[in-house]
This record gives C-alpha cells, sequence and structure tokens, in this order.
C-alpha cells in the first residue's frame, strides 16, 4: 500500500492507494504546532480506522504547500513506518512539462492535479481547485502545464467580510434561497456564492479563448467543490481525490 499525503493551508488530504487506485482517503486540519510524533500517531490511528496495519505501507509521498511542515510530516512518515516519503519538487520525475515562465515556482500541489487531469481526462483540461485559493490550471493539448489564475478562495472572502466590517455577522457558506436576498446573512451568502461561481465561469471563459480550441475536460475539485458545483454554469466533472490521483502517478514515475 502506498499512503499519498497532501499538505494543504487549511487540511492535509491523506490517501491510501493499492499501486493503481485511491483506495481510502481522509482530512486532517493542518496543524502547524503538531510535533513530527503527534502527525505519527494520527496517521496510524486512520490506519486503524481504515482497517490496516502499518506494516502494509510499502511507500509514501508528500506533495505541500506548507514548507514549515513538509519535513516534520516527513519525519512523522518515517517514524510511523521507517522510510522517509518522496517529496514533490525539484529532482523527482512527474512526466508533466511545464512550459511558465518559472517552472520552479509551480507549487507541488498544483502539478499532482495537473498530472492527475494530464493522465485520466480528455485535453485539453482545466483543473478547478476551490480550497483556501481557487486555482484555476490549464493543461493544453499536448499534455503541457500552461498556466492559470489564482484568486482568493471562497472562505477566505467570507470571513474577511465578517472580520474587517463590523456590522456583517458570522455566516456558514450555504447557498442562499434566491440571488437578490433579503436579509444580511442571505445578501453575504448570495454575494460569495454566486459571485465566486461567476468568476470561475469567466476566467473559463478567457481561458478558451486563449488556449484557441474547446476546454475537452473542466475538473473541479477541492475541500469547497461540493458547495460550488451546482452553481457553476460550464459542465464540470468533479474528482475529489484528483490530487490523490496525481501523487499516485508520480510515486509509481519515481519507485525503485
Amino acid at each position: 500500500m502506498i499512503l499519498t499525503v497532501n499538505i494543504g493551508n487549511t487540511y492535509t488530504c491523506i490517501g491510501i492507494a493499492d499501486g493503481k487506485s485511491i483506495l481510502n482517503s481522509a482530512k486532517l486540519p493542518t496543524d502547524r504546532t503538531e510535533t513530527e510524533y503527534g502527525y505519527a500517531i494520527k496517521v496510524k490511528q486512520l490506519l486503524e480506522l481504515f482497517g490496516l496495519s502499518a506494516n502494509k505501507i510499502s511507500g509514501s509521498i508528500i506533495s505541500s504547500v506548507v514548507p514549515s511542515l513538509t519535513n516534520k510530516i516527513n519525519k512523522a512518515i518515517k517514524l510511523a513506518f521507517g522510510a522517509d516519503a518522496l517529496i514533490v519538487g525539484a529532482g523527482l520525475k512527474t512526466g508533466l512539462h511545464i512550459a511558465t515562465d518559472d517552472p520552479g515556482t509551480v507549487a507541488s500541489d498544483l502539478v499532482a492535479t495537473s498530472v492527475a487531469a494530464k493522465n485520466e481526462y480528455p485535453l485539453p483540461a482545466v483543473v478547478v481547485d476551490m480550497g483556501t485559493a481557487t486555482t484555476i490550471m490549464a493543461v493544453d493539448s499536448s499534455g503541457k502545464y500552461i498556466g492559470g489564475a489564482i484568486l482568493p478562495g471562497a472562505q477566505i472572502s467570507l470571513d474577511a467580510l465578517s472580520d474587517i466590517a463590523s456590522l456583517l455577522p458570522d455566516v456558514d457558506m450555504t447557498a442562499p434561497k434566491k440571488a437578490i436576498a433579503s436579509s444580511t446573512a442571505e445578501c453575504m451568502r448570495s454575494g460569495i456564492i454566486y459571485g465566486n461561481a461567476g468568476a470561475v465561469d469567466r476566467i473559463l471563459d478567457r481561458f478558451e479563448s486563449e488556449i484557441s480550441e474547446p476546454i475537452r475536460s473542466i475538473i473541479l475539485t477541492g475541500e469547497l467543490a461540493p458547495i460550488f458545483e451546482p452553481h457553476i454554469e460550464h459542465a464540470v466533472i468533479r474528482d475529489d481525490l484528483l490530487l490523490l490521483k496525481g501523487l499516485l502517478a508520480i510515486y509509481e514515475k519515481n519507485k525503485k
């Protein structure tokens, strides 16, 4: 079994794979104060919930956008399973040609999702990852990663409204009953839900005009994907495991 780990700003996503597909997955809150021993215990407990023992894990791979946790969680994996993980970054083969101004600055999670999009979906493909940030990334018909767009995540925007505007309440992120809302809380929901969905649709329109051929696959992923899927007008394919699938593909390309 292969352990796949994506360390995100809000959640750390952990998957268990058999070398071909992701069998189990779970999200843990990303805790920058946790020790490597604490993470090792959490991962082993997660395996127990999946009905697996630690000796079933034969390899692991990490992608991370939280540099302060990358080495800590790698140490946790070594404590739990006896070997270092592969870490997505320079020196690791991905099979993805990154055709941007500075390929080294493309975050490892974007690399992993783009690898999965290239491997599993018709091209050209666009990945819409709605998490702490909303990232919209394009892979062209030849399988090259050509760049994308990044905007503040919907939860960040909603939290900022409540934190900065004194008279605005804390509200949960659910769809409003209608766009023309009749209460402050519903007005906020309307703006966040339809505003972010509209931004995604508009960016996709611009992507298609610049790619100059029809986008064959739009893959929606990330922790906020279930909330926004009904409100994005473009036809999307929701794949909650896209990033972990990409990590598994990269692991298989680099395993000894």
